[in-house]
């Protein structure tokens, strides 16, 4: 059984290649505090799906490149972009105007 991990894309600068950042709950062996111990991995993209902020899923695979031993089976969820569906661009934010108080 390979490997599988879940985690958040945080770069997909690379062509066929992502940033894959997993985040995972360790206990404390003598203070017994939460923390959240975080690990990127290298992962292979080949069809450029996965892109900045999606929650996708990976799995071990053979060594792909020096530093690529995962791949990306599922896109579990996708980022939203924040962009107008219309134009495609970012929409303006409307400043509210602040009464003097003088």
């Amino acid at each position: 059984m390979k490997k599988q991990k879940q985690g958040k894309v945080i770069s997909d600068k690379m062509q066929s290649t992502v940033i894959v950042q997993a985040v995972s709950l360790v206990v404390h062996p003598m203070y017994k505090k939460t923390l959240k111990h975080r690990s990127e991995f290298v992962v292979h993209n080949p069809d450029n799906k996965a892109k900045m902020g999606d929650t996708v899923k990976i799995v071990e695979t053979k060594p792909l490149s020096k530093t690529k031993r995962w791949k990306v089976v599922e896109i579990l969820k996708t980022a939203k972009s924040g962009l107008d569906a219309g134009t495609g661009k970012i929409p303006a934010v409307k400043k509210s105007k602040k009464k003097d108080t003088k």
